[in-house]
Formats: C-alpha cells, sequence, structure tokens
C-alpha cells in the first residue's frame, strides 16, 4: 500500500503540498484508496491506475448524484493521465461496522438505505448504459466460466442460457433508473448527524460501475449482502416497506428474485476468479452465503427453468466454498 509515485505531485499542484498519505484500504478491482492529512482537514485519494481502471465514470456519477442531492463525494481534484482523484473524506463510520457493533440499530439504517432507493425511483436514469440482455447473460456466465471448472463441473451451457433466457423478461421492462450496482453496508458510510446519534445520512461509494436498470437491482444488493447475513425477516420487512412506498406490485417481486438469482449467480463466479486469477484466497469464503441467497431466488415460481438447470447440472454437494471443494475433490 505505498502511494502511487505521482501522487506527491499531484496533490502539490492542487494545494495538498504538506499532507500525509496514510494507507486506507483497496477492494477487490486494482483500485486503492489512501487517506490524505493536512493538519485539520482530510480527503481520500483514489488510485485507479490505467489501464486498469479508468476513473471517469466514478467522477460522472458522483456529480450526477451531488447534484440531485444524494450524498455522494465531491470531488477535490483529477489526474485522469495517473488515474488519481482526490474525493471527500466521509470517515471511517461505515454501516456494516456500525449494525454489527450496535444490532439496535440495524432497522433504523437499512430503513435510511431503502429510502435512498425510493428517491431514486424520482429521477430518470442517468446517461449511462443500459443494463441490457447482453450484460445480464455476461454476468450469469460467469459462474460457468469460473465456479464450475474450479469445482470439477463440465456445464451445459446452451442450457444455461436458455433457461435465463427464459426469466430475464421480468427484469426488462418498465422504467429505467440508476443503478449503483454495489449498494450494500460496506459501501455505505454514516456521515453528518447521524455519527451523533441525529437523523441518519448515509453517504454513497464504489457506484463507478452503475448501469440504467430495473430498480429491484440495487434492492438485492442490499438486501442479500453478499459481504454480512441479512436476516430474512430483515429483507421481508424492507421489501414491504419498500412495496408500500412505491405502490409496486406482484412482477416487481418477480424482477427481484430473477435479479437476485442472477446476481448471486454472477458474484459466486467473480468471488471464484478473484481466488483462482487474482491471487485473493479469502473470497470463496464468502460463496456458502452467496448460494444461500441464490438458492433462496431459485424457489420462487418464476425461477423455475433456472432452478432446474441447478439441479440438473450443479449437486447440493457441489455448492459452496469453491476453494473447499476443489481441495476435497482433489484428494479424492
Amino acid at each position: 500500500m505505498n502511494p502511487p509515485a505521482a501522487a506527491a505531485d499531484f496533490l502539490r499542484g492542487i494545494g495538498w503540498a504538506e499532507a500525509s498519505i496514510l494507507p486506507l484500504a483497496g477492494d477487490a478491482s486494482f483500485r486503492r484508496y489512501f487517506r490524505v492529512v493536512d493538519h485539520d482537514r482530510s480527503a481520500v485519494l483514489m488510485d485507479a491506475p490505467p489501464p486498469h481502471e479508468d476513473p471517469r465514470p466514478f467522477i460522472d456519477i458522483a456529480r450526477w448524484l451531488g447534484e440531485r442531492g444524494f450524498a455522494a463525494p465531491t470531488i477535490h481534484g483529477i489526474d485522469l493521465d495517473n488515474g488519481l482523484v482526490l474525493i471527500e473524506d466521509f470517515g471511517d463510520a461505515r454501516m456494516r461496522e456500525t449494525v454489527d457493533a450496535a444490532p439496535e440499530s440495524e432497522l433504523r439504517l437499512y430503513e435510511a438505505a431503502i429510502n435512498i432507493l425510493i428517491r431514486l425511483r424520482d429521477h430518470e436514469a442517468g446517461p449511462l448504459p443500459d443494463y441490457n440482455l447482453s450484460e445480464l447473460h455476461r454476468e450469469v456466465g460467469l459462474l460457468t466460466e469460473w465456479y464450475c471448472p474450479a469445482v470439477g463441473i463440465d456445464p451445459d451451457l446452451q442450457g444455461y442460457r436458455d433457461a435465463w433466457d427464459a426469466v430475464f423478461g421480468a427484469t426488462l421492462t418498465g422504467p429505467r433508473v440508476t443503478v449503483l450496482r454495489d449498494y450494500h453496508a460496506e459501501n455505505l458510510m454514516l456521515i453528518g448527524a447521524a455519527v451523533d446519534g441525529g437523523s441518519e445520512t448515509l453517504g454513497l461509494l464504489d457506484f463507478q460501475d452503475a448501469l440504467a436498470g430495473h430498480p429491484a437491482y440495487d434492492l438485492v444488493s442490499l438486501l442479500q449482502d453478499a459481504r454480512r447475513d441479512v436476516p430474512s425477516a430483515l429483507e421481508a420487512a424492507m421489501l414491504d416497506r419498500y412495496r408500500r412506498i412505491t405502490g409496486v406490485g406482484d412482477d416487481f417481486d418477480t424482477a427481484y428474485h430473477v435479479l437476485g438469482a442472477q446476481r448471486n449467480a454472477k458474484i459466486v463466479g467473480i468471488f471464484t476468479r478473484l481466488w483462482k486469477r487474482d491471487g485473493k484466497p479469502r473470497y470463496p469464503g464468502m460463496c456458502p452465503r452467496v448460494w444461500r441467497y441464490l438458492e433462496h431466488d431459485l424457489a420462487h415460481p418464476a425461477l423455475a427453468p433456472v432452478a432446474a438447470w441447478f439441479d440438473a447440472n450443479i449437486p447440493a454437494d457441489l455448492r459452496g466454498d469453491p476453494m473447499t471443494i476443489s481441495a476435497r475433490t482433489d484428494g479424492q
């Protein structure tokens, strides 16, 4: 976590010459983050190194969100040649750790997160690519591309595509909204009065992959969180809240479960890839949780063709942590 070579010159050029640069975090991509501290002010340095990363989508979406009253980080400085962006520092109070440390805060924080998604419905989608059929297929294909080989399965690829084709229609109709795509408790920050026990203000992070898509997708990201167990009662209560305020009907519930299955199949593939290709062994251990969400979604009647494919191609004993399963099957 050494700062990028160009960081000092970049910071000097935008008035942060005396700042200290402290390691903050990395994520599942090539991006890294540093806290920049200069006396009584601080900011966050995003290192999005080209050609692996392009910070422009983050910058554009942050501005789009901010112009509409959402708490996205203010942009303090940009160096596109070196992939450096200095952004507002939302502090360290993530929703994930806050809820884990104070379970009594869980309901009100999830309600606050749901309220943001309800507000997003009030705005037409930003100038973003469409979350179309091709992208949906590309993403679910990550499961057959990475997970299946890792656990020794040679799947029916055409049958997989056909099964998803039979269900994706529910996600392609109706108004499109800005879908942040990684909307979960580790990307929501408590800022402002919320830290002192006042009304909750949640800051948004990690939205650079946003698309124009179905509003149910971010609900799935939040309520079927790959990184923490969301109680089924909480999921049901938050869905009820969303339905009650927005007035959506049964077709929305169908889309929620279709997109839940789609997202969770994608994540199983991505977490396996992070292990196999990128050398990040902590991710396979989250796959059992994601499989539980996936099987919950597959139980919805609208997912019958996809559920049948999974039953025929991936036995129950091969659904879980791909690193553990691979070690077990290799030793047989």
